[in-house]
């Protein structure tokens, strides 16, 4: 596709490839390069050249950087690139192992965007799917965050001659709703993009020996992951931090997060309540989703529960809130600002479900005085 494209983009999002295959280099340029508002501007073998290309070209948005390449590879040269430029947005690009799994998470606090899971074979890659789907949805939604963080229009299509561009949509002011009367007796949190190092922030705001209650995550992330994401918030917070398995019980001071491709729900036994998983459909394309986790949690403590929504792509959550609210619960979610992506927190503030919209630490802080045992 060329620039002189009646269907290309007047200003693409640009992203740089950097592995070491060029079979899976050039999969992936295709993929990137079959919607209109994406250009693969630069396509490098290991983290050095990389280093080099982004130090004469600083008009890249997004760099989908592997991990294990000769010369330098991509856990080496991250700090580099972002060192180069502070606001580079990079997905980290994996093969599903636990060790690369563990590299993922560490990049991330390192200073990446997000990841994704590489399929193991070019073969899979080429079959498209939810690879490609994802991939796309990942460049677009980090490379619209890139250009509105800079001051740059989003990408927009070559229109002929003396056709009127649309004009802008008007954002109206966010309507925020009283919180629940009722103490939460569970936290209940939901995040994607952005999340693994959002929750790391949030969570070390939020004092274990103030909040004697439970806490349930989905975080839409594949299996291998979600076991290495548990391990680091336990290292990286004072909360205790496992996968779940089918029939935990909810415990107060410990989280339980959603294991990869499951949905994960609460439902109550006897006179307490516990977990279980499922394989059930894919909801807003995850498992898990933040949806199932939110209605069930509604359905077992009614008015008493407190959801935050976290930063991630898309709307996953809202409708899982609209139950919490209508059931007397309380939700609030993250700024725009403070967000990866402004999907799902945008999802439920601008639908009028929340009591607060707040930076992390202030979202924190709002949690510990409205649920912790700490002066109001």
């Amino acid at each position: 596709m060329t620039e002189s494209s009646p269907s290309m983009s007047a200003d693409p999002i640009r992203v740089m490839v950097v592995d070491d295959s060029a079979v899976v280099r050039g999969l992936l340029t295709r993929i990137l390069e079959s919607t209109s508002d994406i250009s693969v501007v630069s396509s490098v073998t290991n983290g050095q050249v990389a280093l080099n290309t982004l130090e004469r070209n600083k008009n890249i948005d997004v760099i989908i950087l592997d991990i294990e390449m000769p010369v330098m590879d991509g856990l080496t040269a991250l700090p580099k690139l972002v060192k180069i430029d502070p606001d580079i947005k990079i997905i980290m690009a994996s093969t599903l192992t636990k060790r690369n799994a563990e590299i993922s998470i560490r990049a991330l606090q390192a200073g990446a965007t997000d990841y994704i899971p590489k399929p193991s074979s070019p073969r899979e890659i080429s079959g498209g799917g939810d690879f490609r789907r994802s991939i796309l949805e990942k460049v677009q939604a980090i490379g619209a965050t890139r250009r509105k963080r800079s001051g740059r229009l989003p990408p927009s299509r070559v229109l002929p001659k003396n056709v009127p561009l649309p004009k802008p949509a008007q954002k109206d002011a966010i309507v925020l709703r009283q919180p629940s009367r009722e103490k939460p007796d569970i936290l209940a949190i939901g995040s994607s993009t952005g999340g693994p190092q959002a929750l790391f922030n949030f969570l070390k705001g939020v004092k274990r020996s103030s909040l004697s209650i439970p806490v349930v995550i989905t975080q839409h992330m594949p299996a291998t992951f979600t076991a290495i994401l548990a391990e680091h918030i336990t290292r990286m917070t004072d909360w205790p931090c496992r996968e779940a398995k089918d029939g935990d019980p909810l415990v107060a001071g410990e989280i339980l997060l959603a294991p990869g491709d499951f949905h994960m729900v609460v439902e109550s036994k006897g006179a307490g309540k516990v977990v279980r998983l499922n394989q059930g459909p894919p909801e807003n394309f995850c498992r898990p989703a933040v949806d199932p986790l939110f209605r069930s949690v509604s359905k077992a403590f009614g008015g008493r529960v407190l959801a935050v929504v976290l930063t991630g792509m898309g709307s996953d959550g809202q409708k899982g809130a609209a139950v919490i609210v209508e059931n007397g619960g309380t939700v609030i979610s993250q700024d725009e600002k403070s967000s990866v992506v402004w999907g799902m927190p945008a999802a439920v503030a601008n639908a009028g479900l929340c009591s607060v919209v707040l930076p992390l630490d202030g979202l924190s802080s709002y949690v510990m005085r409205i649920a912790g045992r700490v002066a109001k």
